[in-house]
């Protein structure tokens, strides 16, 4: 990503599970035989059986009871899943990248932010002034810098997947970043609009883990990470591309109070201390040298 206003994915993250649940196996209830043949069995050919007590194999026998199939041996054949019907106005208005599919693991790689408690207060003041231009932006809640876009893995793809990803980032050290420039950003479908803090600082060292992301990414035929990206933490979302209105004064505005905020230059100096990956509702860690 470059530019102010730079197209990104990797948003709207939103998690899938596999399986199916399975139903409790239901008992065989048996049932008194009627003597004697059953309507429409003569002639059928067959003699009745030989002996009290023996297994019916005459033309006026029931036939042997057939035990009910499991439901969870059913779900495993089970061609098409139930459909799931994306609610949007149940996140805030956000629309999935990708459709929700059963099986299908929503995954990102990235590096975690813990914010500190003055960073709250400087992101207070840049909301309380930006939603003076756009009044539906939303504080974002988790604070990362992206190294992947957001891609789909099956379940069964997601321990080799962490495992390569554990083994391309095993030799890099530890590093200090700093996000400090105001941005605007959309996301590709133009659908959502994010401010953010660009990095000033540490951008190499992204580049680097970005290359060992991305192969593999290459091994799972996946979706690389963007040509010319812009390293950024977001700081509030809406929904809608709104980058013009934040464009401009805003923008001036927004990075004049970043400059005067006490201690900023310290305060957004972000320690590179671990990547995580998220895969669905599973978190992995991988600590830096």
């Amino acid at each position: 990503m470059s530019g102010a206003a730079a197209a990104l994915v990797g948003y709207a993250s939103s998690s899938s599970s596999s399986g199916s649940s399975a139903s409790e196996e239901e008992e065989g209830a048996s049932s008194a035989q009627p003597e004697g043949p059953l309507p429409g069995a003569a002639g059928s050919g067959v003699g009745s059986a030989s002996s009290p007590g023996s297994a019916r194999a005459a033309s006026g026998s029931l036939p042997a009871a057939r035990l009910p199939m499991p439901d969870s041996v059913l779900n495993m054949f089970r061609d098409r899943e139930e459909e799931v019907v994306d609610d949007s106005s149940q996140h805030g208005g956000r629309l999935r990248t990708f459709p929700h599919e059963r099986g299908n693991w929503a995954t990102h790689v990235y590096m975690p932010y813990e914010v500190q408690e003055d960073f709250g207060d400087l992101l207070q003041l840049l909301l309380l002034h930006a939603r003076t231009y756009v009044a539906s932006l939303t504080a974002v809640t988790e604070f990362h810098i992206s190294l992947s876009q957001s891609v789909v893995l099956r379940y069964h793809w997601i321990n080799p997947f962490v495992q390569s990803l554990k083994e391309r980032l095993a030799s890099f050290h530890r590093f200090v970043c700093r996000a400090d420039q105001v941005k605007v950003y959309t996301n590709e479908a133009k659908t959502r609009t994010f401010l953010g803090l660009e990095v000033s600082l540490g951008h190499s060292q992204f580049l680097e883990l970005v290359s060992e992301v991305d192969k593999v990414m290459e091994e799972f035929n996946l979706p690389l990470f963007y040509k010319d990206p812009s390293f950024h933490l977001s700081l509030a979302w809406c929904v809608g591309n709104l980058s013009e209105t934040l464009q401009g004064r805003c923008l001036q505005e927004l990075q004049e109070i970043v400059d005067g905020f006490e201690d900023s230059s310290y305060l957004l100096r972000l320690p590179g201390t671990e990547i995580r990956c998220k895969s669905g509702k599973k978190f992995f860690s991988f600590p830096l040298r």
